[in-house]
């Protein structure tokens, strides 16, 4: 059994057990979080596509950690102007535990 959410604009293939790095939601560490922008539900080969969402449907998983991510660089440049301007920048991360499917 499998469901496909969407957090921080973006979808997630997701079972039970997954852990995995979405965007930074502000809840705590060891609470858990409800996400009920279910897209698709697979259950024993039997599939349940939402229009846009499913009804009734929520995956429920437990906040592990918070972090940054890796640092990239963020370079602007301007020929013949002599403007350089270098940045960097960590993304900030939440990762999950998925405990249950209900659907």
């Amino acid at each position: 059994m499998y469901a496909i959410i969407e957090t921080g604009g973006k979808q997630y293939r997701v079972t039970e057990g997954d852990v995995l790095t979405i965007e930074k939601i502000e809840v705590a560490e060891g609470q858990t979080v409800d996400f009920d922008r279910v897209l698709t539900v697979v259950k024993d080969g039997e599939v349940v596509i939402g229009k846009p969402l499913i009804a009734d449907a929520k995956v429920t998983a437990e906040v592990v950690s918070h972090g940054k991510g890796k640092k990239i660089l963020v370079f602007k440049y301007k020929a013949k102007s002599n403007y350089r301007r270098r940045q960097g920048h960590r993304q900030p991360f939440t990762k999950i535990r998925i405990d249950k499917i209900l659907a």
